[in-house]
């Protein structure tokens, strides 16, 4: 056999794969790209004393700079090299683009067009209402990626020069924090990380502001980008994430600040405008951002609980943040509303929300529970840590967030696998289950009588 025949054959089977199941293939591009920097982060070029890192560890650090998590079991300035940390910013960058970007961008090069089934993944995945806008929002999920974290670096870089007090390391401090932020993966470069900072505008606010940017969703970037200001013509999907996300960071922060307060080990004994800082930068990093300024295992456990609920919603769809996304929330919301006033149909904004966004929803929100579940309940084999801290990093976990109580990092390797695992599945599951749902949707030619169950 010849090397062009085994090359039109290759290309082939490929192309065969792709029209079949993107999905699938987004799949295994993602877990192929995790064993490549997990064996990189394996080298003993990537720690800072020549050591081989564990397994493990290098398994773990990989899946969570890929699934923009953040969380760790071994600290980032001190254990990896300089090449360690050029790897975990390509892991992080990579896996901000998404795992649906990532399909049908191969796709696209391959066949040289995105089949139907490319576009209505695409179209679940990356939130587009229209399956003639996808290649456009493409084009747009990586051009505002590349603006936006130049735009963050250029703020960034000029801080930490002054701070760090070399060019070199400002540079590359300002570079990847501003990768980090805008995909919302939470790792940081410093010992003991940003609590050294304290409230210095010039750092934490670009943080905040690519964190909030990044979680918004690309979909919302192409509508904002046409429409800019004009709400009346925007989609009902860009309405309902930026009310809701803009929402659920007042909340976040009145409800953080009243909670700690008090608590002299996170912000008791800070002036009453720090104090709001904090719970401003707490709110926002509840999204998925993972950036902390004070040690998040201090908190109260009722803090830790209300943070559960707002890392478990996440971000938008189509976004750098995880979770169940804050559209499938205020969907469940508006279902539950509808049916409290009696009415059939779900009505927002001028607009009706069809049943099957609502089952697709309810799904969504269904798998993030059972996950959640499941692998507090594998933790909880290994481990005597208290329910209320083996929750807090397994919801972290599964939406991608990264703040944590320290439990990562003290977990026995099959309690670092699980995480991991949940990690991947908190990425690509409820991108893959909406996807799947899309595609495998079939038309009944016959039906059956209703009847109406018992319920409540």
């Amino acid at each position: 056999m010849t090397d062009r025949t085994a090359t039109t054959r290759i290309a082939a089977l490929s192309q065969g794969a792709l029209r079949r199941s993107p999905a699938l293939v987004a799949l295994g591009i993602f877990l192929g790209v995790v064993v490549l920097f997990s064996a990189l982060l394996a080298l003993p070029a990537s720690t800072a004393d020549g050591s081989r890192t564990p397994v493990v560890d290098a398994v773990f650090t990989a899946v969570s700079a890929m699934t923009v998590t953040g969380l760790v079991t071994v600290d980032t300035a001190s254990h990896w090299s300089f090449f360690g940390q050029v790897v975990i910013l390509a892991g992080i960058q990579v896996g901000g683009l998404g795992i649906v970007t990532i399909a049908l961008l191969l796709s696209r090069a391959v066949t040289h067009k995105l089949g139907v089934r490319g576009r209505i993944m695409a179209q679940q995945g990356i939130g587009t209402s229209k399956l003639g806008e996808v290649q456009s929002l493409l084009k747009i999920v990586v051009l505002t990626t590349v603006v936006v974290e130049a735009a963050l670096a250029l703020v960034l870089v000029p801080a930490f020069v002054v701070r760090e007090g070399s060019f070199a390391s400002g540079a590359w401090h300002g570079v990847f924090y501003a990768v980090s932020a805008f995909n919302n993966a939470g790792f940081v470069t410093h010992a003991g990380g940003l609590a050294q900072f304290g409230t210095d505008p010039f750092i934490i606010v670009p943080l905040m502001v690519g964190v909030f940017v990044g979680s918004l969703g690309f979909p919302v970037f192409m509508v904002l980008m046409v429409h800019r200001t004009h709400l009346r013509r925007w989609n009902l999907h860009t309405k309902l994430t930026v009310s809701v996300t803009t929402g659920l960071l007042v909340v976040g922060a009145v409800v953080w600040t009243l909670l700690e307060w008090g608590n002299a080990a996170t912000i008791g004994g800070m002036t009453p405008g720090d104090k709001l800082v904090h719970g401003l930068f707490a709110s926002t990093m509840m999204r998925s951002g993972g950036f902390a300024l004070v040690d998040t295992g201090a908190s109260h456990p009722i803090t830790l609980l209300a943070t559960d609920a707002l890392m478990f919603v996440g971000g938008g769809s189509a976004s750098t943040a995880g979770g169940i996304k804050v559209t499938t929330i205020a969907l469940l919301f508006l279902a539950i509303a509808a049916e409290g006033k009696g009415d059939k149909n779900v009505r927002v904004f001028r607009r009706t929300v069809p049943e099957a966004a609502l089952r697709v929803a309810i799904s969504v929100i269904f798998l993030g529970a059972t996950l959640v579940l499941a692998a507090t309940a594998l933790i909880m084999t290994v481990s005597d840590e208290p329910l209320d801290r083996i929750l807090f990093e397994v919801i972290s976990a599964f939406a991608t967030c990264g703040l944590s109580v320290g439990l990562s990092q003290e977990l026995e390797p099959f309690g670092k696998y699980v995480l991991a695992a949940l990690m991947f599945a908190g990425r690509v599951g409820p991108i893959g289950l909406a996807s799947a749902l899309a595609v495998r949707r079939r038309t009944l030619l016959y039906d059956y009588p209703e009847d109406r169950p018992v319920i409540g």
